[in-house]
């Protein structure tokens, strides 16, 4: 039986992809990238965008190590401790400045407390490693 289009069942407006297909290969699941600093201090106290990147950044250095890249991620989920609205759409753009607008799908969830004192952001992905 042939498959409908994904946009006659879901809505196409979305500004996001509805899944990620895994290539053949290794599957790769992060831990939430937290913005930390090599002596594992939290960096950009009170600034949400400085420490959104540097968990991008320590969450690339993680997916570098196990042979991957942001090309290869199928699924991200962010966690934003925050209320604001504008505080995860903020969160929500550095993200794309590095998977793209239409890149893998994503959850941005805003949360009341992350584990690090000071931590506003952290950042896990899934990833599909390619033989």
């Amino acid at each position: 039986m042939p498959r409908k289009p994904i946009e006659t069942m879901l809505y196409a407006g979305v500004p996001y992809s509805y899944f990620g297909i895994a290539p053949p290969g290794s599957m790769v699941f992060t831990a939430g990238a937290c913005p930390l600093d090599a002596n594992g201090d939290v960096v950009g106290q009170g600034n949400l965008a400085v420490q959104t990147r540097k968990a991008l950044d320590n969450l690339l250095l993680a997916l570098d190590a196990a042979g991957c890249g942001a090309e290869d991620v199928v699924k991200t989920t962010v966690y934003v401790a925050t209320s604001e609205d504008a505080d995860l759409a903020t969160v929500w753009g550095l993200v794309e400045e590095v998977f793209g607008k239409r890149g893998p799908p994503g959850t941005l969830l805003g949360i009341t407390v992350l584990g690090w004192p000071g931590q506003l952001v952290e950042i896990e992905a899934v990833a599909a490693r390619r033989e």
